[in-house]
């Protein structure tokens, strides 16, 4: 698989727990932004806004859709009432959750299958990874990925199948991914990383602790509340300063920085409009500047969180 270095996050088009202000015009215009820009892979899930965010970009892409890299996920089974969502990899799931998202999608065969979390049902990862395997063995699947896997279990899965790509999350804030599984996957496998912009902390808009409804998940996420968000400020701040001698948005030194780790492929940044996008990308412009990236690492170590 040949990914561009940004990928196009499709969580928010679903509309389901990104807030009030998510229209589907703007998610297409977004999408449609992306292509123009270069931008050759879209990530969406079966989860995002129960298989609505696969509807809009189905319908932005139009006839681009074979054209494009489409990534998805499988294994996630909704309650009853469809507020509660688990992970389930039997081999029946597996290939009933694949089917349906094949037709949303309306393209023949995925890109990218990715597992989205690991099992909650007490499947055996080998009967979940030899369905995969059988996808991919009759065309309906190319290559298959994880998300939200451990180092032992990325070594597991890879003893009954090809593990093409790890979706980890990773950012200046959130850098777990550099305990062990940043060495396993080198050299291994591609990297997919999201949560590149903390869901938005990183991007520079927040100047004071925000107020999100309820429909906004952030509302509920103790990043953007008190003592985690004072100092997220601070490091935001000193960020803000760099980017603005460097005349780009603050959002695009945080989505340079992760690129700059070498293992790391794509980096997976969702949006609402195009304007964000259009930054998104700029982060293309400053890879290879000359005395940047000694003085941002020396900001990001001073970071607490």
């Amino acid at each position: 698989l040949e990914l561009s270095a940004i990928g196009f996050g499709c969580w928010a088009a679903g509309k389901t727990w990104w807030g009030d202000d998510v229209r589907d015009e703007d998610s297409k215009a977004a999408i449609s932004e992306a292509l123009n820009l270069g931008v050759n892979w879209f990530d969406t899930a079966p989860l995002y806004g129960h298989g609505h965010a696969d509807e809009v970009l189905r319908d932005a892409l139009g006839a681009k859709r074979h054209e494009v890299i489409i990534a998805t996920k499988v294994g996630v089974r909704w309650d009853g009432e469809g507020k509660h969502a688990t992970s389930d990899l039997t081999p029946e799931y597996i290939v009933e959750d694949t089917e349906a998202s094949l037709k949303r999608l309306n393209i023949d065969s995925i890109p990218l299958l990715q597992v989205h979390w690991p099992c909650e049902k007490n499947t055996p990862l080998d009967e979940s990874m030899a369905a995969l395997e059988r996808l991919k063995e009759s065309g309906k699947v190319q290559h298959v990925g994880l998300c939200n896997y451990s180092v032992e279990g990325l070594r597991y899965a890879s003893q009954f199948g090809t593990v093409a790509s790890l979706q980890t999350p990773y950012s200046m804030m959130r850098r777990e991914f550099e305990r062990g599984l940043m060495q396993h996957c080198e050299g291994q496998m591609g990297v997919l990383v999201y949560e590149v912009l903390c869901r938005g902390l990183l991007s520079g808009k927040f100047r004071q602790e925000p107020k999100f409804p309820d429909s906004d998940l952030r509302a509920r996420d103790d990043r953007f509340k008190g003592g985690r968000f004072l100092r997220a400020n601070v490091l935001v701040r000193r960020l803000e300063k760099i980017a603005q001698k460097l005349k780009v948005p603050t959002s695009t030194l945080a989505i340079a920085w992760v690129l700059k780790r070498g293992v790391v492929s794509s980096a997976i940044v969702g949006c609402k409009r195009p304007e964000q996008i259009q930054q998104n990308v700029r982060a293309m412009e400053i890879l290879d500047h000359p005395k940047l990236w000694p003085l941002v690492d020396q900001v990001v170590s001073a970071y607490v969180g």
